[in-house]
């Protein structure tokens, strides 16, 4: 499990975030709606560039910013949160990332994991995004089907993919401790 007391987490974006706001997440990324954060730092900062070109097209920053920030939290359980933690990327994530991202497929799967506080697992980052996106598409056969499940898998490389901690609730959200917000230059 990858969520322990004491443990930083760190999040990329264009901005400071020392209040976490979940009205601002977007449904449809991996885990669906929240705040996502990561043990890895340099994922974290690799993800800076994203969040700019996201908020330049929705006009939050001029297209001139080339500066950007990681904020650290940092993790302590203090109240009763659910958490659920994907252990590897194998078919049950595939098909809730899946699920998530493209609505009316997986229902199953999203049901299942209603109602957690924390969703832990694997990220499908910008390098796995085309895999996933086929993957929904069909190309490698139905999505869901042992053929497709498999080729989608072994072509995402799960071993070298990086984690992602999605935190759904406000509940999820109180056992978050801001430390600092670091600024990245581009």
């Amino acid at each position: 499990m990858i969520l322990k007391n004491g443990v930083f987490l760190y999040h990329g974006s264009y901005a400071k975030i020392e209040k976490i706001n979940l009205s601002n997440c977007l449904d449809g990324k991996d885990f669906d709606s929240g705040f996502y954060l990561t043990t890895d730092y340099e994922q974290a900062a690799k993800f800076i560039k994203t969040s700019i070109a996201k908020a330049v097209k929705n006009r939050l920053v001029d297209a001139t910013v080339s500066t950007g920030y990681v904020t650290t939290f940092k993790f302590e359980k203090v109240c009763d949160v659910s958490v659920y933690d994907f252990k590897k990327a194998d078919k049950t994530w595939l098909h809730y990332v899946a699920g998530n991202r493209k609505r009316g497929i997986f229902e199953e799967e999203l049901n299942k994991l209603q109602g957690y506080d924390i969703v832990s697992g694997k990220i499908a980052n910008d390098a796995t995004n085309r895999v996933i996106t086929a993957y929904i598409n069909n190309v490698y056969g139905e999505a869901g089907s042992h053929f497709a499940d498999r080729t989608a898998i072994s072509l995402l490389l799960p071993n070298k993919l990086s984690n992602q901690v999605c935190f759904k609730t406000q509940a999820a959200v109180s056992c978050l401790e801001f430390v600092e917000a670091v600024e990245v230059k581009l």
